[in-house]
């Protein structure tokens, strides 16, 4: 019997055959794709010819397709639809993965292969983008470790698979506590309809009667920014942040500890100070002072705002009776109370004017007008009922699959992202890609968004697009392949359309009768825009900083001191709280992507908010010519370039901070 995810796929746009595929068909999978794999590199390595382009890096880029392929389905389905199969072969692939990679960085002749190949660069008449891969290659391999020899080798390769190990058993103790509580809810109190609803569906998913709040974002937000049982939104707040720090085998304390010390040892090993010096060493920051320098900018006028919101919230929660000091579980709770006070901005008023539907409409639209892509349905078969596909076209082009999995489901990790199963490339032949958007929003009939919620749709979709729009010849450097502390602008910079009026007007209709958000809503709504930022601001600094902290120095023994030294020296306020604590800190732990790496969102940020500044100057959100630029210099380039070149080939300078604190509303 053939094995489905090997054979070459025949269906419309050379799709997955999801409805074919079983779990028991992804390990003997995996083992031939590596074995593929290796015999591919091996045949590199022993390559009696001089070592040129093609023999060396080209080969190379295709060495590993059927290992892409395969990965990119089961990587994919072990985020977005999780299984007790599924989360034991991914413990189990995590080492063997890390060790095949470690083969390919050991293997010497390879090495010297690159070695060659870059010591004679000036003279093989590469292209730029040719010599950018070239680059990019051999500094992979010696930031991996193929300049180490004898036990320094030996010991890189089991520092990496046991990270590999501990990454997973984070993320999957991480998933664990967000599945197993739930608060049964008798009291309603102070809920809205679409937080009922989201609580009836929550517990019809568990097999319940009734209502029931979960860690799910989507539900427990909203309800501690609604109901009005103080007792019961501590009682979630408690559970909430406390995600993988509860004891026993899903507590994610030690595995921290024990992935900085490894993540020290390893940039020790590399020749490095500490591990942030390493890991920030190819990002645009550079250094750690250079993100410290940012963040801290930053800081003070934030702190001060939260301040300042602080004691009004608090003058609210003691007219309600309550003494004593503002706690965390009450500053949504009277956020939301101020929010209504200060712009007459009630969520339950603006959700029935952000259905999903209309949103996917918005987002898609705002592609057209800017890039001139089409989305047509497709009806295919796929991973999960809830997932849903469209042709992306442009002029007539296939241009990508575009697959939108939108609702929270159990078997589903928290939080919101952008992945590939397969990313635009031009060697060998084109290839399009298939990305996948995955949001967590609480499902519902029709299913209404809250503004942050439509605010994380386009963000993840201005991911999408950043793949969707990618035209490069080499996969290495596709899409959303670019530096850390760049990725995030694109992403970051299309959430602005969403606060275009004419967007607004358009899409934002409501649910039941179809028309327009009134002028008057839609106007308080662009006014609250900075509403809580002080909030905001600080829960997400404090959690870039410890971060930063945790890596810029010796390995912490305990990371949880650590951090609570780390919030006591920045003046944290009491009433707020890291964004992500430690134990649930999955950016950090999950994996190295956001390792000394969370600033990033800030970093990209200081540039969409300029970005956007150049649409502004052209006096139009469409501009053609800006979108053009756009385009060109920053979401079809992929990794051509150092991501400071083509920022300034598209504004023709780096900005300041000044657009940033101007756009949070923060500027003095």
């Amino acid at each position: 019997m053939t094995n489905p995810l090997l054979d070459e796929w025949q269906s419309e746009f050379a799709l997955p055959p999801f409805s074919q595929i079983s779990d028991d068909d992804f390990a003997p999978a995996f083992e031939a794709a590596m074995a593929a794999g290796r015999a591919a590199h091996a045949t590199i390595a022993a390559n009696p010819e001089a070592p040129d382009f093609a023999n060396t890096i080209e080969a190379m880029e295709q060495a590993d397709a059927l290992l892409d392929r395969v990965a990119g389905v089961f990587f994919n389905l072990a985020g977005s639809d999780s299984s007790p199969a599924r989360e034991e072969l991914q413990r189990t692939l995590s080492p063997k993965l890390s060790a095949y990679s470690s083969e390919i960085i050991n293997n010497r002749a390879l090495f010297d292969r690159i070695e060659a190949l870059w010591s004679d660069r000036e003279a093989l008449g590469l292209t730029d983008e040719q010599s950018r891969v070239l680059m990019l290659y051999r500094r992979m391999f010696v930031r991996a470790g193929a300049a180490l020899h004898g036990t320094e080798a030996a010991r890189l390769t089991d520092v990496k698979s046991r990270l590999a190990s501990l990454g997973t058993q984070f993320t999957q103790n991480l998933l664990a506590d967000e599945r197993d509580w739930m608060m049964p809810l008798e009291d309603l109190a102070g809920l809205p309809d679409f937080v009922i609803s989201t609580a009836r569906a929550a517990a019809q998913d568990r097999g319940r009667e009734g209502y029931v709040v979960t860690l799910n974002r989507s539900l427990i937000v909203p309800f501690l920014q609604f109901s009005t049982r103080r007792d019961l939104r501590e009682k979630a707040y408690a559970a909430w942040v406390a995600r993988g720090a509860n004891g026993g085998d899903t507590d994610n304390r030690a595995i921290a500890a024990e992935i900085l010390a490894l993540r020290a040892e390893r940039a020790t090993l590399l020749g490095h100070e500490n591990f942030a010096r390493y890991k920030l060493e190819t990002e645009m920051a550079g250094s750690p002072e250079a993100v410290r320098a940012l963040l801290m900018q930053v800081w003070e006028p934030a702190r001060a705002k939260a301040g300042a919101d602080a004691a009004k919230l608090e003058a609210l929660l003691h007219a309600d009776g309550h003494q004593g000091p503002l706690e965390p579980w009450d500053w949504r709770f009277y956020a939301e109370k101020l929010r209504k006070s200060e712009h007459d901005l009630d969520e339950t008023a603006l959700k029935p004017y952000l259905a999903l539907e209309n949103m996917i409409a918005a987002a898609f639209d705002c592609a057209g007008r800017l890039f001139g892509l089409e989305f047509r349905p497709l009806d295919v078969p796929l991973y999960h009922p809830d997932a849903r596909a469209w042709d992306v076209t442009r002029e007539g082009r296939h241009m990508a699959v575009f697959i939108g999995d939108y609702f929270a489901r159990t078997s589903k990790r928290s939080g919101a992202w952008c992945s590939t199963m397969r990313s635009q490339r031009k060697l060998g032949g084109e290839v399009r890609p298939i990305v996948v958007n995955i949001c967590n929003f609480a499902k519902g009939d029709p299913a209404l968004l809250s503004y942050d919620d439509a605010r994380t749709l386009f963000h993840e979709f201005g991911h999408a697009l950043h793949q969707i729009l990618s035209d490069v010849t080499y996969g290495f450097i596709s899409g959303t392949s670019v530096a850390r502390d760049f990725v995030e602008l694109p992403s970051q910079l299309y959430e602005h359309w969403l606060e275009v009026p004419d967007v607004l007007s358009q899409h934002a209709r409501h649910v039941e009768t179809g028309a327009p958000m009134p002028q008057d809503l839609l106007d308080r709504l662009l006014a609250a825009q900075n509403f809580d930022q002080g909030f905001a601001t600080v829960e997400y600094i404090a959690s870039a900083l410890v971060d930063l902290e945790f890596h810029d120095g010796p390995p912490p023994s305990d990371p949880m001191q650590k951090q609570a030294e780390v919030l006591d020296a920045l003046g944290m306020p009491r009433a707020i709280r890291m964004r992500h604590a430690t134990p649930h800190f999955a950016h950090v732990f999950a994996g190295d992507g956001y390792s000394s790496g969370y600033y990033s969102y800030m970093w990209s940020e200081v540039m969409d908010a300029d970005a956007f500044e150049a649409f502004r100057e052209a006096g139009d959100a469409f501009d053609p010519a800006t979108a053009s630029r756009l385009e060109t210099y920053i979401l079809s380039a992929g990794g051509r370039d150092e991501a400071e070149a083509l920022y300034t080939a598209f504004r023709g300078r780096m900005p300041g901070v000044d657009a940033l604190l101007r756009g949070r509303g923060l500027a003095a």
